[in-house]
Parts: C-alpha cells; sequence; structure tokens
C-alpha cells in the first residue's frame, strides 16, 4: 500500500492519500481546495489514478476540495448519508465499507462534534477526523454539534477498538502526526471522565473562537454539486419523469454507474445492466461492451447512479469517447425513487 499524509499549515488539517499500488488506484481523505494542485501533482509522481475523495464532515475552518478534485480527475465523491451537502456521489451508512481496489474502509458514523461526522476504520489504522484528536477531542458546539453525542461516540465506538489501533486525526496544533487507540484512552485529559455529563460539562466550558473560514468555509462545502442540466447538458439530461416514459417504451437501456453495495442497499431500475463507474474506461473504449450493446441493440443508454453526478462524468467521458444518443438521469435514483419509479432488488451485469 502506498500512504501519504500531507498537513496544510492554514487549518492544520491532515489530508490522507491512500493508495493500491503503483501504477493503482487511490482515495483520499479531507483534501483542502487550495491544495488540490499539490495532491495532482503527487498522484501523477506516484503513478496512481484517484478514484474517490472522501470528506468525514463539512468542514468548517477549510474549503474541501471534493468538488475540485472531481472536476479535474472525475473520481468519485464520498459522505456520509447525515450531511446536509447538496450533491456528492455517493453517501455511506454506518457500517458500510468504501472499497477501492485492494483497499477496503469501514465507515463509523460518530456524531457529535457535527451531526455528521464519520470516521474511517482499516485494518490496524482509524482517521477520525475531528472526532478523536491527538490529546484532544472535536469541539461540539456548531453544526448540530452535540457532546453527549460525542462521548457516545468516543466511549462506545473508537475506545472499543484495538489499543494497538493507530489513530490518524484531521488535525493537529502541537506538531504532533498520530496516536494510538491506548494511548488516547490512557493519556487524553479529555477522555479521563467518569460519564457522559462530565464530558458534556468540559465541553460545554471551553468558549472558543469560531473557526476564522467558518463564514466561508460552510456555505462553500455544502455547496459542491456539479451542474446536471446546464446548458451543455440540457439535451441529455432526463427528468425522472422524461426516464420512465422512456422505461416504459422500452426504447432505452438503462446503465446503473453504482457499486454493488448501493444497488443491494437501494435497489435497481428494472432491467437495468450494471457498469461500474470506477471501471467505465473499459466499457467505452475501442471494442467496449457499451459500444456494443448500443450498436447491436440500437436503443438510447440512459445512465443514472445514485444522485446523478456519476451519470454526469459518464456521460462527459462517453461524449469524448464518440459515443452520442447517451443520456442521464438528472437526481439519479434519489429522484426516480421520489418521482415514484419502480425498483428491483437486482440488476443484470454486463
Amino acid at each position: 500500500m502506498i500512504f501519504r499524509q500531507l498537513f496544510d499549515a492554514t487549518s492544520s488539517t491532515f489530508t490522507y492519500l491512500l493508495g493500491s499500488r503503483a501504477g493503482g488506484e487511490a482515495l483520499i481523505i479531507d483534501p483542502v481546495f487550495d491544495n488540490v494542485d499539490r495532491y495532482i501533482q503527487l498522484l501523477d509522481e506516484l503513478d496512481l489514478r484517484l478514484v474517490k475523495a472522501l470528506d468525514t464532515h463539512v468542514h468548517a475552518d477549510h474549503v474541501t476540495g471534493l468538488g475540485a478534485l472531481r472536476d479535474r480527475t472525475r473520481c468519485v465523491t464520498v459522505m456520509g448519508r447525515e450531511s446536509k451537502v447538496d450533491v456528492v456521489s455517493m453517501r455511506v451508512e454506518d457500517g458500510e465499507r468504501i472499497e477501492v481496489a485492494e483497499l477496503r474502509l469501514e465507515a463509523l458514523y460518530t456524531p457529535g462534534h457535527t451531526d455528521d461526522s464519520y470516521c474511517f476504520l482499516m485494518d490496524d489504522r482509524v482517521f477520525t477526523g475531528d472526532t478523536l484528536l491527538i490529546r484532544g477531542t472535536g469541539r461540539t458546539d456548531f453544526q448540530n454539534g452535540d457532546p453527549l453525542a460525542a462521548y457516545d461516540s468516543l466511549f462506545n465506538k473508537l475506545l472499543r477498538l484495538p489499543d494497538e489501533t493507530v489513530v490518524y486525526p484531521g488535525h493537529d496544533y502541537n506538531g504532533n502526526a498520530l496516536s494510538t487507540i491506548g494511548e488516547e484512552r490512557a493519556h487524553n485529559p479529555r477522555l479521563q471522565v467518569a460519564s457522559a455529563e462530565k464530558y458534556a460539562a468540559i465541553m460545554n466550558g471551553l468558549d472558543l473562537d469560531n473557526p476564522r473560514q467558518m463564514d466561508v468555509a460552510v456555505p462553500a462545502n455544502l455547496s459542491i454539486a456539479i451542474p446536471q442540466g446546464g446548458p451543455d447538458m440540457a439535451q441529455d439530461a432526463l427528468s425522472a419523469a422524461e426516464a420512465r416514459a422512456r422505461l416504459d417504451s422500452g426504447d432505452a437501456v438503462f446503465v446503473d454507474l453504482r457499486e454493488e453495495g448501493e444497488r443491494i442497499r437501494d435497489g435497481v431500475i428494472p432491467g437495468s445492466v450494471h457498469v461500474p463507474y470506477v471501471n467505465l474506461d473499459q466499457y467505452i473504449g475501442k471494442g467496449g461492451l457499451l459500444g456494443a450493446l448500443a450498436s447491436r441493440l440500437g436503443k438510447e443508454l440512459v445512465l443514472y447512479c445514485a444522485f446523478g453526478e456519476r451519470s454526469v462524468l459518464a456521460l462527459q467521458a462517453m461524449r469524448g469517447a464518440g459515443f452520442d444518443g447517451v443520456r442521464h438521469v438528472r437526481g439519479g435514483l434519489d429522484a426516480w425513487v421520489k418521482a415514484g419509479g419502480p425498483v428491483d432488488d437486482t440488476s443484470v451485469d454486463l
């Protein structure tokens, strides 16, 4: 595995880059907008293809790099289902796995710092965002923070991990880089409490100033959606009702771009074929199966994903590969379900 811990001095933010191997796929955790050029350069130097970018929560101290990385690399953006961000490609729930090649991360819902905070567990390490810091914990006084929820996340989730689990926090202000669960259990002053009420009393008495960039960062981080029906997409973007008419007429082949776990959890549009977005290039290149399918059936291809972001990126890639007559469902399966569209529990793999 390739692993890099990167630091943003302005916001004291740690960003983590994980790669499967040289020449393989990668994911990035908590990217900072101002450092996107640096990440792109590092990906090139390490010969990695970024396929997923995830945020542990909506940040208040820096502008996220999720949108910029998506636009420049066509990566999948990931956040927790509780996040109030307008659109990301994937939303995960507690206990779900995020996969990139051989890498597996388990999503742990850990509210308290904010109501959308997640940590991500991978083998011998856990990426704790702002939930657990080195000799500290995330504040709980804005963005629907809750010290009692934070206590539960800390004591009933993170501190139940093995002592040797390495802690990689989202921030550090004192020159530290990592710790362990056992070390924090023994030496973190905020964890030396006898009850949730005593922890809440500590957090409620901190009286901290707001983060310097909060008024800019939070609105920016809540609005990162890629346009799904702008001028360049208008002719190819279908509403859920328009897509339903295509399904009923049998004039289109629906292509599901989501991952297997999403399909199992949320169901599929009936009769759709499965082409995972992260593997799209192999399906649309010369001799690829999507081109052969469209040619053989003589039908329109209608792309869909969870919320419409991956289908826009896929449509752009397919245009570049010379495809015509391809559409996408604006708002994805989420919009389809809200409009009353039918959903099955399986789809067909190509």
